[in-house]
């Protein structure tokens, strides 16, 4: 199975990612999780914060404009 990556990204008013763009469809944060849980998206992890909830989050590496925050937004 190919991976797929994040294209886009839309954030809220707080700048939180909700939405991200692959291969031109749009998905909900909660199936991009569920799809890079599956192993699906290239490139991102799926981290916990504090309060116990899921995101997704950018596997690290030298180059910053792969980073979630860094793709163009929707």
């Amino acid at each position: 199975m190919e991976q797929a990556r994040i294209e886009r990204v839309k954030k809220n008013s707080a700048g939180d990612i909700t939405d991200v763009m692959i291969n031109g469809n749009v998905y909900n944060i909660g199936e991009a999780i569920m799809m890079a849980k599956d192993g699906r998206i290239a490139g991102v992890n799926v981290a916990r914060a504090r309060n116990g909830r899921e995101y997704l989050r950018s596997n690290p590496d030298a180059t910053a404009e792969n980073n979630l925050d860094n793709l163009p937004t929707l």
